[in-house]
């Protein structure tokens, strides 16, 4: 097969990169809540260390005393006692990996909820330009990454540079010229795994940002495998798959690649530092300059030297990876809505519903105008519909209500509160929306019903699926009101789901009602019933419909015909027939003859 054209990588960067330092410590910076078991897991670390230390001299001991002197009871003697220094130092070294582990998972619980909340806060505007598959790789992947840092690898790090230094400082202190001789390798196998970092670090983040572009294609192809199939693009989608995971393939082979490399030849120095030692010092122990104990615990300590600086070699590349997956995440908690509550905004008391825009203008991204000076006065308990050609503006309007987006220019108001001015949660509790997409959750009719008010009793679910004409259909299914619809309501139909949903908003006794073409799946009969239900509930709220039917449009207060984000026309349907050649060429051109077939 042939592979794909690999994607750029990043030039590699300077270690220590100050950004890598800074993303790394705000990552630590989640362990301080779990101070105490980070602590227990260190203090732990340093007995282990301590064993670490003093076993190789008591290994000298054991050679040159009991071997060398051929004292058996002091050799079994001296046998039990390390064997019971091993007993303590596994006992330590489980309450390390138990404390760490715990801590670094606590890290991770507390960044995908704080992604969650995030996530949560940002408006509309954020989300249309983010891929879901971004989102998905960061929260899963990136946040295992950054925990596995805070965790085992750098207690790993520390274990290995105390270890280091401790060693470093026992073969000074036995024998200073052989000890010169030993650590002559440490500034290559330093230098080594610094050089590593620096190489994997872009190329790690490239990685990354890659498998996030793979997971968006592959989310992509499992929530559109309908339109897949009806449109026979299999093997289209297939090929566009395999070529995304080539790119990642070629990425991840560059990286294993370069750890492959680096592995080997860490070890390579180390080992050479070892064969060197053993030479030398088989030499001086001949000679009578040193004792045979003192080289076995001196080739010991040289093991325990090369063994941290090995794992260098290792740890040091898993921050850097961590640094650049800690910089992903990051970007979303820092991340700000477009859409947020003023410092000084006030809850919004109990509404009449009275909506008013004055002279608004929209533009998304603030580049794509798609309202210009938009001006109306919805009084309460008032119906208006909205009436235009696709992408005349319809739909912006009522995003703009609940302020899922924030109005370029002009303001909004509520009652005559600006609604830039009252809090978000406050102004959305007495809104009740029926989106164009219907969008259920894998969970229980019930629970969907219910979702804007959790609390609220079965009779009143019950009495809201009535209205909604869907108490019906939810009593045929197996289990009731606790069926399960599937992701996204798949288990459903469309007017089921337009159902469900618009249940869900009644339930919720908003005093402002949008219904962005919330009976467009919905079979005529359906339609009726639920036109009927929309008047009787209609009563004394403000409402907002995307008309689509003639239906919608003869109970309406208010008609606003939109044309390229302006308003052409208002009125009634009677006046509009009579003044507005635009609003009878529609309803002459598609709602008459949808309404007649």
């Amino acid at each position: 097969m042939t592979r794909a054209q690999t994607p750029s990588v990043p030039a590699p960067l300077p270690l220590p990169e100050p950004n890598s330092l800074r993303v790394l410590w705000r990552a630590f910076g989640y362990l301080r809540p779990y101070w105490r078991t980070t602590l227990g897991a260190y203090l732990a670390l340093v007995g282990i260390n301590a064993i670490a230390l003093a076993v190789p001299q008591f290994i000298r001991w054991i050679v040159d005393r009991g071997i060398g002197g051929k004292d058996t009871p002091l050799l079994f003697g001296a046998v039990a006692a390390l064997l019971a220094l091993t007993l303590v130092k596994g006992a330590l070294r489980f309450l390390e990996g138990r404390w760490s582990e715990t801590a670094s998972q606590n890290v991770a619980y507390d960044l995908r909820n704080a992604m969650h909340r995030k996530l949560a806060a940002l408006s509309f505007s954020y989300h249309d330009r983010t891929e879901t598959g971004q989102i998905l790789s960061r929260a899963v992947q990136d946040v295992d990454r950054v925990r596995f840092v805070t965790g085992r690898a750098f207690l790993r790090l520390t274990d290995g540079v105390v270890l280091m230094l401790g060693s470093a400082a026992m073969l000074i202190w036995m024998n200073p010229r052989l000890a010169l001789l030993a650590l002559a390798t440490l500034p290559f196998l330093a230098h080594r795994a610094f050089h590593m970092a620096r190489r994997l670090r872009p190329l790690s983040l490239a990685v990354q940002q890659q498998l996030a572009v793979l997971t968006t294609r592959l989310e992509q192809n499992l929530r559109g495998a309908r339109v897949v199939k009806a449109f026979a693009q299999e093997d289209a989608e297939i090929a566009r798959f395999d070529r995304a995971n080539t790119q990642w393939f070629d990425l991840s082979v560059r990286s294993s690649r370069l750890q492959a490399i680096n592995e080997p030849l860490i070890n390579f120095i180390a080992n050479l530092s070892t064969v060197i030692i053993i030479w030398y010092g088989g030499t001086l122990v001949m000679q009578g300059h040193l004792t045979l104990g003192e080289l076995v615990s001196f080739t010991t300590y040289l093991a325990q030297l090369a063994q941290p600086v090995r794992r260098l070699g290792q740890i040091i590349p898993a921050l850097a990876i961590a640094s650049a997956a800690g910089t992903r995440i990051f970007e979303i908690l820092d991340a700000q809505s477009e859409v947020r509550d003023a410092p000084d905004a006030l809850p919004l008391p109990p509404v009449q519903g009275r909506v008013r825009f004055e002279n608004v203008s929209f533009a998304y991204f603030r580049r794509h105008r798609v309202l210009d000076n938009i001006t109306f006065d919805a009084r309460s308990g008032q119906i208006v519909a909205l009436l235009g050609m696709t992408g005349s503006g319809k739909s912006t309007i009522i995003n703009l209500i609940p302020r899922f987006y924030d109005a370029t220019e002009g303001r909004i108001t509520i009652d005559d509160y600006d609604l830039r001015r009252v809090t978000l949660n406050s102004l959305r509790d007495q809104i009740g929306i029926v989106l164009q997409e219907t969008m259920l959750f894998a969970t229980t009719i019930r629970e969907n019903i219910a979702f804007g008010r959790p609390a609220a009793r079965e009779e009143e679910i019950i009495k809201a699926a009535r209205a909604a004409q869907a108490h019906d259909f939810i009593i045929a299914t197996p289990n009731g009101y606790a069926t399960l619809v599937g992701e996204r309501g798949i288990t459903l139909s469309g007017g089921q789901r337009q159902r469900v949903a618009i249940a869900r908003a009644l339930l919720k006794d908003p005093r402002i009602l949008i219904l962005d073409d919330a009976t467009s799946s919905v079979d005529t009969e359906t339609e009726q019933l639920i036109q009927k239900a929309l008047e009787r509930l209609m009563r004394g709220r403000t409402s907002f419909i995307i008309a689509q039917r003639l239906s919608t449009l003869r109970m309406a207060d208010l008609i606003l015909v939109l044309e390229k984000g302006r308003i052409a026309a208002r009125g009634t349907h009677e006046e509009l027939l009579r003044t507005s050649g635009l609003y009878a060429e529609i309803y002459h051109q598609q709602l008459k003859r949808k309404d007649e077939r």
